[in-house]
């Protein structure tokens, strides 16, 4: 059985305060962007650092700050842990309020991060519901709010194929009859296909994207562990995206060891799908990068047996050295622990030229790191080959007050149909609309 040979729980509460000291100072964040992100040698402790930016919300009158030239107000507020949004063809926006499923395991693991998500603002339980916004003349403000659809589990992913909406719960991708201009579903959804999910069901999000022609989804799914602690058969058909043919849900895995996918999209200048991935925890303040990549049919990424192409993990066993021999190394380090979550490339024309075809990044924000990292949306210009061709650039900052509370923490982006680009920010419980500076509502 494959597992880790020393497991690094938590020992407690009392590790919720603690910052492990041993070893050098961390690196700067920006070491960890890019496409050869530093990578030093990894750092392990019995007591793994935690340190959680308490959830706050927003105080009357602040938000987070966009790059020079930009604005941003609220498009939506008072919602309920907004986590992903999708824009249908007719400009309506929809927002799964979601949260993970009620665990059925305990243990003082399982206690200790009840703790952490409680701090971090996840401590809620789900809504298991996608509201409707509508904003019929694009002008920042809503005209229609709705509840589109309800009793769920732990929605995620949605992709609309036809008049097939599709919803990716956390154990099943489920079918909706959609007619244009609808305001809510009451019919009843048709199971597609399942999805991993269980007892444990570490790293709960479901994605799902559709395939140019419509014939298929493409679903992510993480990791059931930090580095499969809980062993390798409670890790099939994981830490992947899965491949699901349409209509009747056939499914197979598309690619591997990926620890935690969770943004997909189709990059217009080269039409390769990336994806977004969270790395593993627990080897220290620098490791491993988070990172963007192309999916290759087919592609093993190393989890868990290696990080960042043949890095191998040692905490694994027992060890696959001919797995690690055929690991790819991904496209675009998004720097350790940000939990890099959100994708989106840019295809609308709101926004200056040099945004086309480049990527915006939702980076929930770390846990696992004495600095903080993540907490904002950056920016990765592209190149016309449809590869990165430049530094990250902050886009929509400051989630994190001067005091180190977290004020929201940027999921789920999209670019609804004026080009200006939402961000779901589930500790503000707010979805955020990002503008050029005098273009927003009462400019």
């Amino acid at each position: 059985m494959a597992g880790t040979g020393k497991p690094l729980a938590f020992a407690g509460a009392a590790s919720l305060v603690l910052l492990s000291c041993s070893g050098p100072e961390p690196l700067p964040v920006s070491a960890g962007y890019g496409p050869d992100p530093a990578l030093p040698e990894p750092r392990t402790s019995w007591i793994p650092t935690v340190n959680i930016a308490p959830a706050k919300g927003w105080l009357e009158g602040r938000r987070p700050t966009p790059a020079e030239g930009f604005e941003v107000a609220a498009f939506a507020d008072g919602l309920d842990h907004p986590r992903w949004l999708y824009v249908l063809p007719n400009g309506d926006v929809l927002v799964a309020e979601s949260n993970a499923p009620e665990k059925e395991t305990g243990g003082i693991r399982a206690w200790v991060t009840g703790i952490v998500k409680k701090m971090a603002g996840a401590g809620v339980p789900s809504a298991d519901r996608i509201t409707l916004l509508r904003d019929a003349d694009g002008d920042g403000s809503l005209e229609t709010r709705s509840v589109f659809l309800e009793d769920l589990h732990s929605p995620f992913g949605m992709a609309l194929i036809g008049s097939d909406f599709y919803v990716a719960n956390t154990d099943a991708i489920l079918r909706f009859p959609y007619q244009e201009g609808a305001t809510e579903i009451r019919a009843e959804g048709t199971k597609v296909a399942d999805l991993p999910a269980g007892p444990i069901n570490q790293h709960w999000t479901r994605n799902i994207i559709a395939s140019p022609d419509g014939s298929r989804l493409y679903a992510t799914v993480g990791s059931n562990s930090n580095v499969a602690e809980n062993g390798m058969e409670a890790e099939e058909n994981r830490a992947a995206i899965l491949e699901v043919f349409l209509p009747d849900g056939d499914t197979r895995v598309f690619a591997s060891g990926l620890r935690n996918p969770n943004g997909l999209d189709w990059q217009p200048g080269s039409g390769a799908l990336w994806t977004t991935v969270n790395e593993r925890d627990e080897i220290g303040d620098d490791l491993v990068p988070d990172y963007m990549t192309s999916v290759q049919d087919g592609g093993f990424y190393g989890w868990p047996y290696s990080w960042y192409g043949d890095h191998v993990d040692h905490r694994v066993e027992p060890q696959r050295p001919d797995l690690v021999e055929k690991a790819l190394v991904p496209d675009y380090a998004l720097g350790a622990h940000t939990a890099s979550l959100g994708l989106v490339f840019y295809e609308g024309d709101a926004f200056p030229e040099r945004y086309r075809g480049g990527a915006f990044i939702g980076q929930h924000g770390s846990w696992n790191r004495s600095e903080p990292s993540g907490y904002k949306v950056v920016f990765v210009p592209f190149g016309p080959d449809g590869r990165p061709a430049g530094g990250p650039e902050d886009f929509l900052t400051r989630f994190l007050s001067e005091e180190g509370d977290a004020l929201g923490r940027p999921v789920g982006v999209a670019v609804d149909r004026t080009g200006a680009l939402l961000v779901a920010d589930d500790v503000g419980n707010i979805v955020w609309r990002v503008t050029t500076a005098g273009t927003g509502p009462g400019s």
